[in-house]
């Protein structure tokens, strides 16, 4: 039964991880978008794409922080896990995204999933 609970606890670790990636990502798009702070429809939207790989590079960070914070024991690993789920998710938007343009930037998330996630968990393991 000990095993089971530290089963569930790892994986409500790494989902609360991604969720809070997600939210703060699609919060940060949407209040963006609202704001007239991120928009695509110009000739070269290589700078909102450049503002967007930034922000969603942070929540990536808080995200594996928060993995390793709720992790029941190997907070880094649990990082990891999180990092690897991003660059699955990352490369499937990569795959699906190459065709529009602008492909440094789906590249750039793939890059950078798995680095900010460790980097989140790192500085909870310092705190």
């Amino acid at each position: 039964m000990k095993d089971i609970i530290g089963i569930v606890r790892s994986a409500v670790a790494v989902l609360a991880g991604l969720a809070v990636v997600v939210a703060l990502s699609e919060g940060a798009d949407y209040v963006a978008m609202k704001f007239g702070h991120l928009s695509f429809d110009g000739p070269d939207p290589t700078v909102q794409f450049v503002i967007a790989t930034v922000y969603r590079s942070l929540w990536a960070v808080v995200g594996g922080y928060t993995t390793a914070r709720l992790a029941p024991e190997r907070p880094m690993l649990h990082a990891f896990i999180l990092g690897g789920i991003g660059f699955v998710l990352a490369l499937a938007g990569c795959v699906m995204m190459w065709k529009l343009g602008n492909r440094w930037y789906p590249i750039a998330l793939v890059i950078t999933a798995l680095p900010c996630t460790w980097l989140g968990g790192k500085l909870e393991a310092k705190a």
